[in-house]
């Protein structure tokens, strides 16, 4: 899910190549919206050389037939060419796109697939989920705590609220993963419907440089792009 830096390692002449695991360190942020949404990791370091092209989304990440809309169906609904302009990065593009289901499984056996689809660019990363529980946005945002702020969305009831991502820190030397606490996430939640009857959409933001993400930038793109995921109820 995020950043990922991979420090440089001098050299000289009187000095042999370091080998792959003594390279130091590299260093990824990654988010966990509000217990709402997988635990996910995205992408991974890419390296471009002459003139960059935005990604596609992996074709290898079609969906069972096990949900109204698919985690590819959100990808391709998320990854739009507009997508920089509308965070306020004009001149960036998509560096990674993936689409996926995950999978959780409560005490009693039940399984839960959870569409969801993100897209990394270099400020920012967007991530969009869907969820068709019963339960309404108005009780989610009993939930998530008093600093929730209410929103519309196409017509649709919303709430915004913070998260702080985890910092995950490899050292390839020693296999080993340090965590931390990262920057912050932005997130809203759009009910399904306009009678907020159960079931949401979450559509997240966070930057690579663990700035506070921009609330306007957050609402343009839900505004753009639920309203093209399939299954969307106008307002």
């Amino acid at each position: 899910m995020a950043e990922q830096q991979i420090a440089d390692a001098a050299t000289s002449k009187e000095q042999p190549e370091k080998g792959p695991n003594e390279w130091g360190q590299a260093i990824a942020a990654v988010v966990l919206v509000g217990g709402l949404a997988a635990f996910l990791l995205s992408g991974a370091f890419q390296q471009k050389s002459g003139e960059p092209e935005p990604a596609a989304c992996d074709a290898s990440s079609e969906a069972r037939p096990s949900k109204p809309v698919s985690g590819a169906q959100l990808c391709t609904a998320l990854n739009r060419a507009d997508l920089p302009t509308l965070l306020g990065t004009p001149a960036e593009y998509a560096m990674n796109a993936s689409g996926n289901e995950s999978t959780s499984t409560w005490a009693d056996g039940t399984k839960d697939v959870t569409p969801e689809a993100e897209v990394q660019l270099a400020t920012y990363s967007v991530k969009l989920s869907t969820s068709d529980d019963d339960i309404a946005v108005a009780e989610m945002a009993a939930f998530l705590g008093s600093s929730t702020q209410s929103r519309t969305i196409g017509g649709h009831p919303a709430v915004l609220y913070s998260n702080r991502t985890i910092s995950l820190k490899f050292d390839f030397g020693d296999d080993k993963v340090d965590t931390g606490p990262g920057g912050i996430a932005r997130s809203l939640l759009v009910a399904k419907d306009t009678k907020d009857g159960g079931g949401f959409y979450e559509v997240s933001i966070w930057r690579q440089d663990d700035v506070v993400p921009d609330d306007l930038a957050l609402v343009r793109v839900a505004e753009r792009v639920l309203p093209t995921v399939p299954g969307w109820a106008a307002g």
